[in-house]
């Protein structure tokens, strides 16, 4: 993919965000193909995958870290779009669940990154066992969560639902909206 010529201003943000197991990054790497554009891969993943024990409340300040440098660099090779795999929210929700609190830096950044919308991804797809993911029975507890922070952050977010073709068509068409 060529580098971005035009102004990083112009490109559409979107983030994908959702529980556990509802198809976040499969969707992204649709549209990414489709969109003929990058899309920021959740770094908790390779960060995780690289632990030799159990994540502690340090390690979110890291992955929140990582997560924001590769966002800010897979933007300047964007094309009209950058699909964000995850973004601070998730890590919010995470670490007030898990610790019961969230670092004020993480809140400033929160408030700070924008998005031009939010996909929120539905727990209607089957849970798939995987190492990283702990709560297969908190899905709609989650999801609940998620919606709520989108709302009252007054932050612009559509619901995706169905099959992974039907949430790619209603993702797509969502986006093409903006463009």
């Amino acid at each position: 993919m060529e580098k971005n010529t035009g102004s990083i201003e112009n490109i559409k943000k979107i983030a994908i965000i959702g529980p556990e197991s509802t198809g976040k990054s499969t969707l992204s790497r649709m549209l990414a193909e489709y969109f003929d554009t990058c899309w920021v891969r959740e770094y908790a993943r390779e960060y995780i995958d690289n632990l030799t024990v159990p994540y502690q409340k340090p390690d979110l300040d890291l992955i929140a870290k990582g997560q924001i440098e590769m966002e800010d660099q897979m933007i300047k090779s964007a094309n009209k779009v950058l699909i964000c795999d995850t973004n601070l929210i998730v890590i919010k929700i995470w670490s007030e669940y898990k610790y019961g609190y969230c670092e004020e830096w993480i809140l400033d950044e929160i408030s700070r990154r924008e998005y031009d919308l939010h996909l929120l991804t539905y727990i209607d797809l089957p849970w798939e066992d995987d190492p990283q993911r702990e709560h297969p029975d908190k899905r709609h507890y989650f999801y609940d969560i998620y919606k709520a922070e989108l709302e009252s952050r007054k932050l612009k977010f559509k619901e995706i639902r169905g099959s992974i073709e039907e949430r790619f068509k209603y993702a797509v068409f969502e986006i093409n909206a903006l463009l």
